[in-house]
């Protein structure tokens, strides 16, 4: 997508002006003032218009609080996961996952929760994609809470930085390095892609230790991420209003025993505004996900982008150009803008279907759906 610096030019350029430049930006005055102020309401007018815009949908969750029923809703700030200055949440969304139980299994700006095993090399982070561990004949491993004769499943992607055939040792077991649930080698046969591993492991104790080991001095190898959990399907977790809530459930929530405790299988809002849960979860370590499109951020800086591909741009000219025509009192050439900008909305209306998380994961169970 163009920068509020480009964007503020073709306007300019369209109404024969002077141009402005990164070095004078902050500073224009008169009608490159107004232009840049016209390209912000024009994408104001945009987001308002096509408020499910893809770019704006993001996902976030929050993970339960064993006996916890209502749950504030997302203000600015993050509850536990995304950027979330939200304006619309889509409570068609909803559904429960198990939590992650590896600490920083993403690797986004470090290794650290993961203690290393040394060997003849070394283990670091890696800036690389969205973040890395890289092992050069060296392990890493982290305890994590099981629940023994529990079935869990286990994610990792890795790839061969060097070149193709070198194997990563992946261990589950009691202790670092320990192999009594899970011994197995993750090999790179697609240089430059990487593999993955999907499988799954039962828990023999309280305690366990997932350890990956690189045993090679002849290359990294690079660890995009590790994921445990337990090996439950996705659940669907259907929206009711608070009337009905009320009418058929909130005699037993109410009364908050812990032995009526359970899964999640239904959520509401609250007179209140909050996030109601029932059953109320039996457990900590729930996720609830949920949809939402985030608010749009305002053009400032020269080199500011809009949170748009590059479809838009003309949509975004042509409607400052319409503020402008208006402000030079130009009423032919603002109903020309006018229709133009209309007609690009009209036309791009079909490219905003989202289709909803819990439909993309084929492991989902439309559970009460």
């Amino acid at each position: 997508m163009a920068t509020y610096l480009v964007l503020t030019n073709r306007v300019l350029n369209d109404l024969n002006e002077v141009e402005l430049t990164s070095a004078n930006f902050s500073s224009s005055r008169g009608v490159q003032t107004s232009v840049k102020n016209f390209v912000n309401r024009g994408l104001h007018d945009i987001y308002n218009e096509l408020e499910e815009l893809p770019s704006l949908h993001k996902e976030s969750y929050y993970v339960t609080n064993e006996g916890q029923r209502e749950y504030n809703l997302p203000s600015t700030d993050s509850p536990q996961s995304g950027d979330l200055n939200w304006r619309k949440i889509d409570w068609d969304t909803l559904y429960l996952k198990p939590n992650e139980l590896i600490t920083n299994g993403e690797f986004t700006s470090n290794i650290n929760s993961w203690t290393t095993i040394a060997g003849a090399g070394s283990a670091a982070y890696n800036s690389g994609g969205n973040g890395r561990a890289r092992l050069n004949d060296y392990a890493i491993y982290q305890s994590f809470s099981t629940i023994k004769n529990t079935e869990y499943r286990l994610q990792v992607k890795t790839f061969d930085s060097n070149s193709t055939g070198q194997a990563l040792k992946i261990q589950v077991g009691t202790a670092a390095e320990g192999t009594q649930n899970l011994n197995t080698t993750l090999t790179v046969t697609d240089f430059g892609n990487g593999e993955i591993l999907d499988t799954t492991f039962t828990a023999t104790a309280q305690t366990s230790y997932v350890t990956i080991n690189n045993t090679s001095t002849a290359t990294n190898m690079d660890i995009d991420y590790v994921r445990i959990s337990r090996n439950v399907m996705p659940q669907r977790l259907p929206f009711v209003s608070y009337d009905d809530w009320v009418r058929r459930f909130s005699q037993r929530d109410l009364t908050n025993l812990s032995s009526s405790h359970a899964e999640p299988e239904f959520a509401y809002k609250t007179q209140s505004g909050k996030l109601g849960l029932t059953p109320i979860p039996d457990r900590n370590d729930y996720r609830i996900v949920f949809e939402y499109w985030k608010e749009h951020t305002e053009l400032s800086a020269h080199g500011d982008v809009p949170d748009l591909d590059d479809r838009y741009a003309d949509l975004i000219v042509t409607k400052a150009r319409y503020y402008a025509y208006q402000l030079r009192s130009d009423p032919e050439h603002a109903s020309i803008a006018l229709k133009e900008y209309k007609d690009g909305i009209k036309n791009l209306t079909n490219d905003i279907v989202i289709k909803p998380e819990y439909i993309r994961d084929l492991r989902v169970n439309l559970r009460n759906a």
